[in-house]
């Protein structure tokens, strides 16, 4: 199962590609889409809409795993994340490709065993999982491959719970 991971934003999406063969899962593809700043906002979203259409047809995923919302302490920002957000899972309902979401605190307890988890044991353990000679880079990569983690854990449940709902 080929499992993309999303770690939304406006300025900087996030994006990991891993494959799941058993218990295994093995980094495929990594990296950003990024946005130019002081374009106004529907130009920067025609941007993340553009650029994850193209992703998607190239990585060609199974499935896609984004991470949620945590509003912290800036309302505004958190709404513009909130467009981009929508965007990303516009481009995916478009792909036909299944959306599984998960909060910061599920990523970080799926992948390290500890729900809150620092940005520094996130990317430990994300490279360790993932057998990566080095830590993955940029942060916002890095993150989405935990993304990408997390579903990989989660999936068999999941598949187990669409199954009883047939």
């Amino acid at each position: 199962m080929r499992i993309l991971g999303i770690d939304p934003g406006l300025g900087t999406i996030g994006f990991g590609l891993i494959e799941k063969f058993g218990h295994e899962n093995r980094a495929v593809k990594y990296g950003v889409i990024r946005t130019t700043p002081g374009l106004p906002l529907a130009t920067r979203l025609l941007t993340i809409h553009n650029d994850m259409t193209e992703l998607l047809q190239a990585l060609k995923p199974d499935v896609m795993a984004v991470e949620e919302l945590f509003f912290n302490q800036n309302i505004t920002t958190g709404i513009q994340v909130s467009h981009a957000r929508g965007i990303i899972l516009l481009a995916a309902a478009a792909a036909m490709i299944p959306v599984h979401e998960y909060n910061p605190g599920s990523i970080k307890l799926t992948v390290t065993g500890y729900g809150k988890a620092t940005k520094p044991q996130m990317i430990k353990m994300t490279q360790q999982l993932l057998k990566l000679a080095k830590k993955p880079t940029p942060d916002d990569a890095a993150d989405a491959l935990a993304v990408a983690l997390c579903h990989s854990f989660h999936a068999p449940m999941v598949a187990a719970l669409e199954r009883q709902g047939e």
